[in-house]
């Protein structure tokens, strides 16, 4: 912890909290504000639904590929170059993919967005741990959950506004200026908590040390496993909109923002839950909860799907409740992930960031087109996601009990 935080920031708790969810919302605008346009941008590209696949996977290779190194630069250079830089490039990006003539042109500006896109959520993490202690950390982290949850609530609501009435090129202009405002925002703002005697050495054979010491961890990847694998139980139903809302659930591309509004309401409130129960009970009771209602909900919307033909009537509610669950223990598991490193937590975030996006991008380009036409197989997919993550924490849990035992007063 910084500990000049209190001369840094001296505005409320929840405005860093909201400056630092703003940081995080490129990610999913640059994913949910162009879903509704899929069907357009295919028959003005004259591109088949594996290429238009092709634009989520490049995007979320390309995110999880720079994650890698987003966090060591900042713990070398600082938090405001690194996040001022990722926009910078995020909006020229946005640009490209405003302009592309071509599927191609499109998949190559939609990496430069993975690229860039990923700067702000990395970094914010690393700044709440820098301004505050675990107790109002797990709460600011909470806050930010809650604030970050309206981006994509609203991002497919107006990326069909947009698409219907000016036409996909206009989402994309859109984004352009988003990346423009946030980008000023950040640089009147974003105060830079990492302290020049903090920072590491910008040296290869430092960072290499620096990723064997986080990658060969077991407890590391352990809990990379248990917050970012699961997150693709619902984030499935995400990529698989087109399908799973279109054809499945017969709904129009300007009906869609209900599907994110349920599911976004769910990782609001499971955030707002978490931070409230922060310092109240052991960490490793929150995340015991949340995976318990992941578990019981796949489960059940297995079960469902299996017996009778998905309807939008109760369709939604279960991945509402999947989110709900992600997002109590989330906030967590990444302090914990955090807390193990103190010394390199922009590396430890940008790793855990990486897995998850490694993940995301697998499940994208690979696992979604293969199941997004069967809602038992998205069923039993999104369960199988959640054990991943479960298995994970239970062997942790097993090795090391005491991982998570107390709320850390330091």
């Amino acid at each position: 912890m910084n500990p000049d935080a209190d001369q840094l920031w001296r505005g409320p708790r929840w405005s860093l909290a909201a400056l630092l969810a703003v940081l995080g919302m490129l990610g999913p605008f640059s994913i949910d504000t162009y879903l509704p346009a899929f069907s357009g941008i295919a028959r003005s590209l004259g591109a088949s639904p594996v290429e238009m696949q092709q634009t989520l996977s490049a995007y979320l290779f390309g995110f999880a590929f720079m994650n890698l190194f987003h966090g060591a630069l900042a713990d070398s250079f600082g938090r405001r170059p690194v996040v001022l830089w990722g926009i910078a490039m995020f909006t020229l990006a946005s640009a490209g993919c405003a302009l592309s003539q071509s599927i191609g042109q499109l998949v190559f500006f939609r990496v430069l967005q993975g690229f860039s896109g990923g700067a702000g959520i990395v970094v914010s993490r690393a700044v709440i741990r820098d301004m505050y202690a675990p107790a109002q950390a797990q709460q600011v982290m909470s806050q930010v959950t809650i604030y970050f949850g309206v981006a994509p609530a609203i991002a497919p609501i107006v990326g069909g506004w947009l698409f219907v009435h000016l036409g996909w090129h206009s989402v994309f202009w859109f984004l352009t200026g988003v990346g423009t405002i946030l980008w000023g925002t950040n640089y009147r703002f974003l105060p830079e908590t990492l302290p020049t005697r903090q920072r590491q050495p910008f040296e290869v054979r430092h960072l290499l040390r620096g990723y064997w010491q986080l990658g060969s961890s077991p407890r590391f990847l352990l809990l990379a496993l248990a917050s970012g694998v699961p997150f693709n139980g619902m984030f499935l139903y995400v990529l698989s909109a087109p399908a799973f809302l279109g054809e499945r659930l017969s709904l129009q591309p300007t009906d869609f923002f209900w599907f994110f509004l349920l599911t976004i309401s769910g990782i609001m409130s499971g955030a707002w839950l978490s931070g409230r129960l922060a310092g109240k009970i052991a960490p490793k009771q929150q995340i015991r909860h949340g995976f318990v209602i992941m578990l019981t909900t796949s489960l059940v919307n297995l079960i469902a799907n299996l017996l009778f033909k998905a309807h939008v009537s109760w369709a939604l509610f279960p991945i509402a409740i999947f989110a709900f669950g992600w997002a109590l223990m989330v906030p967590v598991i990444t302090l914990l992930v955090l807390d193990l490193y103190p010394e390199r937590r922009g590396m430890a975030s940008s790793l855990q960031t990486f897995i998850g996006s490694s993940a995301n991008g697998i499940v994208a380009g690979v696992v979604a087109p293969l199941v997004m036409h069967s809602t038992p197989a998205l069923a039993a997919v999104s369960l199988g996601m959640m054990c991943i993550g479960l298995v994970a924490w239970l062997y942790l849990h097993h090795r090391w009990p005491e991982t998570g035992r107390a709320v850390s007063l330091e």
